[in-house]
């Protein structure tokens, strides 16, 4: 008897211990996949005293695309907190819902600084543009480890308009960067005289991108246009913010 009765409480704990893993790896696919946004903490223009910051619709329209597809957006800054903002236009419709939407206001006015990033939580890393991205993602080597990292465990790698300024000194475990030997665009030239900054920012990002050996492709100014090679995604210019959201959505369909 006292054998039946062990026995029964040995298949109880057994089918109980099932049902916890069953629950664990329910809990596990149903957790939402992550990616992170990268923006910059600059707020001025070089020595012009012009404000900048991340361009509001290239962090808007692919939010907005990867948040309808069931991704969760965490935020990161070179230095954390609030960052600035550039391209302030409530009466876009993307913009309007992203600034509204008090669990995201509250993420992207609490970024993270980057050593409270756990790389390995993201799926994807995407960097988002505006003027202030030339003057302090290039040379954040904390972001560009983290980048690296989830490049390196089959993640995706993107970014618009100057958010590939992020890019140009990330290097692989390898020893080489990121954008060598890979088609890949950001804001060009003839788009950066346009606006009359080629003599304010730090360096041209098209020749940046070529100086590390990226395969640079352009269209016409302000002209969509995005480039996908393996998994790294890059897009020209702010016009190309939601067609890099949804390259990225299908890259990691």
């Amino acid at each position: 008897m006292k054998r039946n009765i062990l026995q029964v409480l040995v298949l109880v704990i057994a089918m109980l211990a099932g049902f916890g893993t069953i629950q664990a790896q329910q809990k596990t696919s149903n957790m939402k996949k992550k990616i992170l946004f990268v923006v910059t903490s600059h707020d001025t223009k070089g020595s012009t005293g012009a404000p900048t910051g991340y361009y509001l619709a290239e962090v808007s329209h692919p939010w907005k695309v990867l948040t309808d597809a069931g991704y969760e957006i965490d935020f990161v800054s070179p230095k954390g907190g609030t960052p600035p903002v550039d391209g302030f236009d409530l009466s876009d419709p993307d913009n309007k819902a992203f600034w509204e939407n008090k669990e995201y206001h509250q993420k992207i006015s609490n970024s993270m600084r980057p050593e409270q990033v756990k790389p390995e939580e993201y799926t994807a890393i995407f960097y988002a543009g505006g003027h202030g991205a030339m003057w302090d993602l290039p040379e954040n080597k904390a972001l560009a480890v983290i980048a690296a990292r989830i490049y390196e465990q089959n993640g995706v790698v993107a970014a618009v308009c100057h958010g590939p300024a992020g890019l140009v000194n990330i290097q692989l475990s390898n020893g080489k960067y990121l954008v060598e030997g890979k088609k890949v665009n950001g804001f060009s030239n003839e788009e950066e005289e346009l606006v009359k900054l080629s003599a304010v920012v730090p360096f041209l990002l098209e020749d940046q991108l070529k100086a590390r050996g990226g395969q640079y492709e352009q269209s016409a100014a302000w002209q969509p246009h995005v480039t996908v090679d393996q998994r790294l995604i890059t897009g020209q210019n702010p016009q190309s913010a939601k067609a890099v959201g949804e390259a990225i959505k299908k890259a990691l369909d």
